[in-house]
């Protein structure tokens, strides 16, 4: 039983440092690594999509031919979207940011205009 408590208590305070660890802090260098990992990602999508695509059509393809020799009644296929090919991955380099420019100078303050003095009567 003392095990037990005391196991559980080690996890407990385990889990509490850990959760006071900060953030890790990203160089430039390591975000522009992983902007680079999410690009390819996504263009390996785009290329499953489109070989997902392209199978879809031969297997409609080779369906239809296959029902017009068995003499079946084929209604005409559905239209849809020509499959789009991603091409070869071209990561562009993110441009290097220029240094911000001055601020502008604050333009001169006009003198307040004077009041006419009032008349009475």
């Amino acid at each position: 039983m003392k095990r037990i408590v005391t196991l559980s208590l080690m996890a407990l305070a385990a889990s509490a440092a850990l959760a006071k660890l900060p953030a890790p802090v990203l160089s430039d260098e390591a975000k522009a690594k992983a902007a680079e990992a999410a690009a390819k990602t996504a263009h390996g999508n785009k290329v499953a999509d489109f070989q997902l695509c392209r199978s879809m059509d031969r297997v409609a393809a080779r369906y239809q031919a296959e029902a017009k020799k068995a003499g079946k009644d084929v209604k005409p296929p559905t239209a849809t979207a020509a499959c789009a090919d991603p091409g070869a991955f071209v990561y562009p380099p993110p441009a290097v940011a220029a240094a911000p420019a001055p601020a502008p100078a604050p333009a001169p303050a006009a003198a307040p205009a004077a009041k006419a003095p009032e008349k009475k009567g």
